[in-house]
């Protein structure tokens, strides 16, 4: 599976940095992932639904450790090169 398109759009958030869209293969697309700032850095969440417990739960996500990280390095660069491009210094890069 190929990564062939992603769209980054900011926030002007404390914790949330960005919405990412993800098109796979040209024929897929994933909508509503979050750049989310941590104590850790940034970390990519899979778009997710509230259950009526309150919690929630996933919709879409990687089933493997590898592609998720494949995914989560590709969507992470892209929203750096966007914070670039938006004149925005310091954003984006880790604690």
């Amino acid at each position: 599976m190929e990564i062939t398109e992603v769209r980054v759009h900011l926030r002007n958030e404390d914790k949330l940095k960005a919405f990412a869209t993800v098109t796979f293969d040209h024929c897929f697309v994933v909508r509503n992932m979050k750049i989310i700032s941590s104590n850790k850095g940034l970390i990519l969440c899979m778009p997710s639904r509230k259950l009526p417990d309150g919690s929630y739960k996933d919709i879409a996500h990687p089933i493997n450790m590898d592609f998720r990280k494949v995914l989560e390095d590709k969507v992470i660069a892209c929203y750096q090169n966007e914070v670039r491009k938006a004149g925005k210094p310091g954003e984006g890069k880790p604690q």
